[in-house]
């Protein structure tokens, strides 16, 4: 007898390991920002590819926009690359 479909168990299901999954960090438009988020997505990804980050400016100019498409292995994995983006001072939002 199967046990039942509830929401957490869904939850954990979403993602299928390993696959690509792009992330969106955004903060102020600075030297050594693009460089910070690249160093970060290298350390919890060794196979990260630089060259497919995207960037978006933003209408003012002052911040940027910074998608990293990293290769998840788990839900820790993406947990803890979560926490030292969001824990960076250079970093405003990640989604």
């Amino acid at each position: 007898m199967s046990q039942p479909d509830t929401p957490a168990s869904r939850a954990d299901s979403l993602i299928e390991y390993p696959s690509l999954f792009p992330i969106k960090v955004m903060g102020a438009r600075a030297d050594g920002f693009v460089h910070a988020i690249t160093h970060l997505a290298r350390e919890f990804d060794p196979s990260f590819d630089a060259s497919t980050v995207e960037l978006r400016e933003s209408k003012g100019g002052n911040y940027l926009g910074v998608t990293i498409t990293v290769t998840a292995t788990s839900r820790e994995q993406l947990d803890n690359l979560y926490r030292a983006l969001t824990s960076h001072p250079m970093v405003k939002v990640v989604l």
